[in-house]
């Protein structure tokens, strides 16, 4: 098994209220996910709290996307905790979380994915590392929430 942990960092030009809903409500990914537009068929099935603790999110799509599903397990104002699993084209389990604070210019956010990876996945890492991997992938859904957070909240 190959450990790993890739965090990026952002400020969002929104109070930590409206950062946190648009993290703490699978219904709002795919207004910013970096993923979302990997298979414009992909399925998607929302079950479980609307947000917050027990919101569960599933899809299944093509190559690309892959299948897999996400739980919140953790949720505070200043903390958001997914359990990530992966079932196509791999199977792993990791943890995503989203560490908020308040700023002078609005939400400081925190996004760090982490777990392990075996098998030919875990050999791939080790000479692409998953830092190389997923980080530009993060990058591009910062700058997606960045722009959504400087919208007015009811045109979401």
């Amino acid at each position: 098994m190959t450990d790993y942990e890739v965090s990026r960092s952002a400020v969002l030009p929104c109070d930590i209220g409206r950062a946190h809903a648009l993290l703490d409500d699978f219904h709002q990914w795919p207004a910013w996910s970096p993923w979302e537009g990997l298979d414009p068929d992909m399925s998607r099935t929302y079950s479980g709290a609307d947000s917050g603790v027990g919101a569960r999110y599933a899809w299944s799509g093509n190559k690309r996307a892959g299948a897999g599903a996400m739980e919140i397990t953790e949720s505070s104002p200043e903390h958001i905790e997914v359990a990530l699993e992966f079932l196509k084209p791999f199977k792993s389990r990791s943890t995503v979380s989203f560490d908020l604070a308040t700023v002078a210019d609005g939400t400081q956010l925190m996004w760090t994915h982490s777990g392990s990876v075996g098998g030919v996945m875990g050999l791939m890492a080790k000479v692409y590392p998953m830092e190389k991997a997923i980080a530009p992938d993060m990058e591009k859904g910062l700058a997606n929430l960045m722009t959504l957070a400087a919208r007015p909240a009811d045109t979401d």
